[in-house]
């Protein structure tokens, strides 16, 4: 029988009684919550779910999220009142000594609530123990990845219909943004990247009222929710034919994703996939302007804790699903990125996303 996700966190947290996560509210919302419960609705602010050593799971709720919380995994505690609350954490931590929180989502002022509340706790930091659990995802992960990655594909494919002479990056962001929810998009991952021309060489640039003209790069990075799972794409391509020295940017590019999606594969040091990129770069005229990693984790936040970059320790596993994006950028000419969101398998990847990656003239 197939372990809950409750169960396989308290494993991979050695030493610890329980973990805690907190809910204090916005920004303070852990995607770690839904992931555990796998409900996919609710705000759930004020609430928290506390896993067991056993591997039990209580989930501690406002009355305002009792129906909601009953269609998802764990044992439900409703309040009403704070001290209803307070009671109810004590009982979930009863018996308990080290409790392990998650120091990239807590407030101070929460962990030190419960640490007030629940005395003789040890607080400890259970950050590792959750990133390693999540970072490998189950079936029904996979499968919601793969929707949302399906999704985005096929914005991908109606890219270049969009583009026109005149059209603004506003407009194409905002057609773009609503055909992902047409598509069945429940919220973008992130706000949607769409950068012409000069613009294309900021990694992170937003949509502004510049508008696209023939020999203009029109870069886009995009990426949907589904049931709150991300995918996470980029395509670049051209409004006619566009200087030289983009052309060749764009097949260099190509190259150094081909050569580090090779290397993604179980038991692979992350590191790899981006130093066999970067070699392939930093070889040609372009050497030094491939300025960030090649890729990182992708789950219910569209970036989790595995970081392919040449400093990364960490190793690939079956079950990992992470981006793949070099990229080169030219100040004040243009830059290229292309991206796919990319599953780790035994022996090798599979690419969830899908769009052409041959160079692309409009």
């Amino acid at each position: 029988m197939e372990r809950s996700r409750a169960e396989r966190m308290i494993s991979n947290a050695e030493g610890l009684d329980a973990i805690i996560i907190l809910n204090d509210g916005s920004p303070f919302l852990d995607s770690t919550f839904w992931y555990l419960t796998e409900l996919t609705g609710g705000s759930f602010e004020g609430s928290m779910a506390v896993v067991r050593k056993d591997g039990g799971l209580e989930v501690i709720v406002s009355a305002l999220e009792e129906e909601t919380a009953s269609s998802g995994k764990g044992e439900i505690h409703v309040y009403h009142t704070r001290a209803e609350r307070d009671n109810h954490l004590r009982e979930a931590l009863k018996g308990t000594s080290k409790v392990g929180f998650n120091t990239h989502c807590a407030s101070y002022s929460m962990v030190d609530q419960v640490r007030r509340t629940v005395k003789g706790i040890k607080v400890k930091d259970a950050s590792s123990a959750i990133s390693s659990t999540t970072a490998v995802k189950d079936k029904k992960e996979i499968e919601l990845i793969r929707k949302a990655c399906w999704i985005s594909s096929k914005v991908a494919k109606e890219i270049p219909d969009m583009l026109s002479d005149g059209v603004t990056e506003k407009e194409v962001a905002s057609r773009m943004d609503a055909r992902m929810m047409e598509l069945g998009g429940t919220g973008n991952a992130f706000d949607t990247i769409s950068a012409f021309g000069a613009n294309s060489s900021k990694p992170h640039h937003s949509p502004t009222e510049y508008k696209l003209r023939k020999g203009d790069t029109a870069l886009f990075d995009f990426g949907t929710k589904y049931e709150r799972y991300c995918s996470d794409m980029t395509r670049t391509v051209f409004l006619s034919r566009p200087p030289e020295i983009m052309e060749r940017a764009y097949e260099t590019v190509l190259e150094a994703q081909t050569a580090g999606i090779e290397i993604y594969k179980d038991g692979a040091p992350a590191k790899d996939a981006d130093l066999a990129a970067r070699e392939i770069i930093d070889r040609t005229e372009f050497k030094g302007k491939f300025i960030h990693s090649f890729g990182h984790g992708i789950g219910m936040d569209v970036h989790q804790d595995i970081s392919v970059s040449p400093r990364s320790e960490q190793i690939l596993k079956e079950g990992n699903i992470v981006s793949a994006e070099p990229g080169i950028y030219i100040p004040g000419v243009g830059g290229i990125r292309i991206e796919d969101t990319c599953l780790i398998t035994k022996d090798g990847c599979e690419r969830l996303t899908d769009f052409d990656r041959r160079i692309t003239f409009v």
